[in-house]
């Protein structure tokens, strides 16, 4: 049991493609075994993913630590491990694999075997990079991404599928390859005999040629990160991507790639150059911003609903990036935690708009209308799941979006840049609004699928969810409202993590130290009252205090007033033991 658990994460991140190697014995026929078997190989990998949690620790520093020779030439390691602010993003990669695979079961009828494989391998990739300690590990990690979600749209997309895959392929890829220019110039003008990354957090922000060129270096892993969020004006690619992917894509995509974007800067940019990243605040902050509205505004023009919900991820992922811009410990809590709510809530959406598509056919808002008293149950679902994207309090929406509001409006990260003291109070007063904008684009596309007259005949037939969507949808229903009420539970797992980093930062870009956590309150029950010694002052000090604050008060001119000896305040006299004879 010892050696699993010392090997844990090597068995998490490999046991995916080791079960898509063995698919490729399945015959093409067996299409049902396959799906069958894909799902239940991603189902071992999340229960797996599970045995994280009794052993974590609620404290800074790395878990379930493995550090291996890889390439002794360059001191490149095979070095994996895990903290609080990783730990839920690997849950979430190996809960929505399976969802996105149980989504698919009817939609995908060519090449299954292909695209399960697929799919598998590119849990592994995602994986790979949430728990690597080693630069050059991390970026093998963060390209194979690439090639699996490359396929994934090209083959099984719709119409633009082609066109929605190169854009993807080109725009991350150039990105991806400015970061491997910065990461060598590191290796090589530093000196540095390894890749690992918590030796480069402790020698790297120092180094005197890296605080020369930090502006650059930052603006290299920056640039591949903002690109995977993605960040306006770097966007482009994404609404084309989202629509033209299958379901499973889509979901994948916005339930774990994206947030790599978000975990990136928080892991590798912000750490490794604090100086530069203070200096580029400001410019995050208002791409976050522009994202926010922009996004927003977009979504409300939306004539298809997958559009709709792609333009939406750029809106939410704004929040997310404006908390880690903020540098203050509430925003960038409610960051971590906004990219979780967004990958379950958004992931969600992508499901149901292809289950609806699935029945009609088509995604465009104007063929809908009413359908509401023909999908009661469907109805539901979406509109609790819409309600968490609002961010309605009781769901889990609302908390990363009100943590990252208040520590973006108490924020003083920006008081020694340009912005000046008061740019977290602009920062969150405009992204505020985004959150107006958020429930009429959202509710108001309810309102014309779901309620008014059924005018289209072809809505007459609809079927609701039947049992495999029913078993689709009830865990992520489950996991919006058990986020949204009990918060604290994956808080204060994040919480010493978060805090460990942006403590670097913070002391690296020249700004005050975040307090250490206060220790947990004790249970008053279980304290016994401690009754301090009634202290008597001598009967002289007393008279003498007395007659001092007396005078003090009497007008000038009059005589002291007499004073008499208090009562009460000589202590008991206990007569003498008597002594024995």
């Amino acid at each position: 049991m010892d050696y699993i658990m010392g090997h844990l994460l090597t068995l998490l991140v490999f046991a995916p493609a080791l079960g898509a190697l063995g698919l490729f014995y399945f015959p093409d026929r067996e299409k049902g075994a396959t799906k069958a078997a894909g799902l239940t190989i991603s189902l071992a990998v999340f229960a797996v993913s599970l045995m994280l949690i009794p052993t974590f620790k609620s404290e800074a520093g790395y878990q379930f630590v493995q550090k291996e020779v890889w390439i002794p030439s360059i001191g490149a390691s095979y070095h994996l491990g895990i903290d609080g602010i990783s730990l839920f993003l690997v849950l979430l990669t190996t809960f929505i694999t399976p969802v996105a695979l149980l989504g698919s079961f009817t939609s995908i009828q060519v090449r299954v075997r292909e695209f399960v494989i697929l799919v598998l391998f590119l849990e592994t990739a995602m994986l790979g990079a949430l728990v690597a300690l080693d630069v050059l590990l991390f970026y093998f990690f963060w390209e194979a991404m690439l090639i699996p979600m490359y396929f994934l749209i090209g083959i099984w997309g719709y119409d633009l599928r082609v066109k929605a895959a190169i854009k993807f392929f080109i725009y991350t890829l150039v990105g991806s390859l400015l970061m491997l220019v910065a990461i060598i110039w590191i290796w090589q003008v530093t000196g540095a005999k390894s890749f690992d990354l918590v030796e480069w957090t402790r020698v790297v922000p120092g180094n005197p040629m890296v605080r020369k060129y930090g502006l650059w270096l930052f603006g290299a892993f920056a640039l591949a990160f903002a690109i995977k969020v993605p960040m306006v004006p770097f966007h482009t690619w994404l609404p084309l991507a989202h629509v033209q992917a299958p379901t499973a894509g889509s979901v994948v995509l916005a339930g774990v790639l994206l947030k790599m974007g978000t975990y990136g800067f928080i892991r590798f940019a912000m750490p490794l150059f604090p100086e530069a990243a203070l200096k580029f605040a400001p410019g995050l902050a208002m791409l976050a911003v522009v994202g926010v509205i922009y996004g927003a505004l977009l979504s409300m023009v939306q004539k298809d609903i997958k559009s709709l919900v792609a333009y939406s991820s750029i809106s939410h992922l704004g929040f997310c990036m404006l908390g880690l811009a903020c540098m203050d410990e509430k925003a960038v809590l409610g960051s971590v935690y906004q990219g979780l709510n967004h990958g379950v809530s958004t992931g969600a959406l992508f499901l149901l708009v292809g289950t609806l598509y699935e029945r009609r056919h088509t995604r465009e808002i104007s063929e809908y209308g009413g359908i509401a008293a023909k999908v009661p149950l469907y109805t539901i679902v979406f509109l609790i799941i819409t309600l968490s994207s609002i961010g309605l309090p009781g769901l889990n929406g609302f908390i990363g979006e009100f943590l990252i509001l208040m520590g973006t409006f108490t924020s003083d990260a920006f008081a020694k840049t340009y912005v000046g003291a008061n740019g977290g109070v602009w920062f969150a007063t405009l992204a505020a609004s985004g959150v107006i904008l958020a429930a009429i684009y959202l509710l108001w596309m309810v309102k014309r699928v779901f309620f008014g007259p059924l005018r289209n005949p072809a809505n007459q037939d609809i079927e609701d969810l039947n049992v495999r969507e029913r078993v689709l949808y009830a865990p992520l229903v489950a996991l919006v409202i058990v986020m949204g009420v009990f918060p604290g539970w994956f808080l204060t797992r994040m919480a010493p993590s978060v805090n460990q980093v942006l403590s670097q930062v913070r002391v690296g870009a020249g700004l005050s130290a975040l307090a250490a956590l206060p220790a947990p309150a004790p249970d008053m029950a279980q304290v016994a009252p401690v009754q301090a010694p009634a202290r008597v002052l001598p009967q002289a000090d007393l008279d003498n205090l007395g007659k001092r604050l007396m005078d003090a008060r009497l007008p000038p001119g009059m005589p002291p007033l007499p004073l008499r000896p208090m009562q009460g305040n000589t202590p008991p006299q206990h007569p003498a033991p008597s002594r024995a004879p």
